[in-house]
């Protein structure tokens, strides 16, 4: 392991909205370093997500993240030869992160239509709790209910 301190590093809002989760969206959905075109796919998807949603686009955009957001997953531990899943709670950045994530990626995996128009899809299907995204998030939390016998190994 490094000995450095990690330092955790600090991003710019973006320039439309001055939100650092939108900048953040906007990082993940680039690609090859082509940030001008990851912008302009998220803020045409954004302006569709308000109009399916008829509300201002930096608030649809904050629900529908908020709703995919996982509280609990699952997590391998390895007692005495065996391997268990074991149940805890998401954090808040990493539950962001993961709601992300899966948007990009469902979105990704629609074919047939545009990417602004598979994210503004999949954007309003997250606003609405429908979709792959929405089902992600109920599959996570029913694997960490299932798994709550093994709750006692979390430390």
């Amino acid at each position: 392991m490094s000995r450095k301190k990690d330092t955790k590093r600090f991003l710019k809002p973006d320039y439309k909205y001055s939100s650092k989760v939108l900048s953040k969206f906007i990082n993940k959905v680039m690609l090859d370093g082509k940030k001008t075109i990851a912008e302009k796919i998220v803020y045409d998807s954004l302006d569709e997500l308000a109009k399916n949603v008829s509300e201002e686009p930096l608030s649809a955009f904050n629900s529908a993240i908020e709703n995919v957001a996982p509280k609990m997953e699952v997590k391998s531990r390895r007692v005495g030869g065996s391997t268990y899943q074991v149940p805890i709670e998401v954090d808040e950045l990493r539950g962001t992160g993961l709601a992300m994530d899966w948007i990009i990626k469902f979105s990704r995996s629609r074919k047939g239509r545009s990417m602004v128009m598979n994210l503004s899809q999949e954007l309003t299907d997250a606003y609405n709790n429908v979709g792959s995204s929405a089902k992600k998030r109920d599959d996570t939390h029913k694997m960490a209910e299932s798994n709550k016998a093994f709750a006692h190994f979390r430390w």
